[in-house]
């Protein structure tokens, strides 16, 4: 294109598919690992951006030679980087143990970016980005867990009976499994949906860290063989 002002439609038609493409791998990972902004999401996100994008640098190439009037291709990107913040906000949680969404609210905002590119026709960088994000998200995430982060949060649960089922019994249980206990909630003597309304039952709310590797169904049944448990659930 010899007029930098003016973009055909198969060229617009490019762009937008590119960045159904690369916006949909990178969502389709996020799908694939059960976060709140998945594959649908991502595609608005990157197709939208692209849109904003081409809209910005060619949408008033009609004023170009008016007088008094200056064009800035870049006035509507900065408000895409900007708007985004919000809507990667929406998939952080903190869930009581540990915040979540983090790396899907910076996928979004990688999206955004990757569409900004496509639109002003920087496909270059928008496909070295993608791979770049999707080597990140993907193989940097199985290192991460293999490697690097070789403990998790958990929150266990632990009901039994009342006077049988003591403190005592469960840190010296965790102790013996290299269990690390952060915090202790311990609800005594309540009334119990499992048990008989003459029984009387312990709660105990414990937030813990656990090898990576660990097997969660073997731990509950480890718990279970406590004398005076009779419920167990770990998050």
């Amino acid at each position: 294109m010899s007029d930098p002002w003016y973009i055909t439609n198969v060229h617009i038609l490019l762009r937008l598919l590119a960045s159904m493409l690369m916006g949909g791998l990178i969502g389709w990972e996020r799908e694939r690992s059960s976060h709140a902004a998945g594959l649908r999401t991502h595609i608005l996100v990157c197709v939208g951006s692209t849109l904003i994008m081409m809209l910005s640098v060619y949408g008033f190439a009609e004023f170009v030679k008016e007088p008094n009037v200056r064009l800035d291709p870049a006035r509507l990107a900065t408000a895409v980087i900007s708007g985004i913040g919000f809507l990667g906000a929406g998939t952080i949680l903190f869930t009581g143990k540990a915040i979540t969404g983090l790396t899907t609210a910076a996928s979004l905002w990688v999206v955004a970016a990757i569409g900004l590119a496509i639109g002003a026709g920087f496909y270059f960088a928008a496909f070295v980005c993608t791979l770049i994000v999707l080597l990140n998200l993907w193989v940097l995430n199985i290192v991460e867990q293999r490697y690097i982060r070789r403990s998790k949060d958990h929150q266990i649960t632990i009901e039994g009976i009342a006077g049988t089922l003591t403190l005592d019994k469960i840190s010296r249980f965790m102790d013996s499994e290299h269990i690390q206990i952060k915090k202790v909630t311990y609800v005594k003597e309540r009334g119990g949906i499992s048990m008989t309304s003459e029984m009387l039952v312990t709660e105990l709310r414990l937030n813990v860290i656990i090898k990576h590797e660990y097997d969660s169904l073997e731990l509950i049944g480890n718990i279970q063989k406590i004398e005076g448990v009779t419920a167990v659930a770990i998050e």
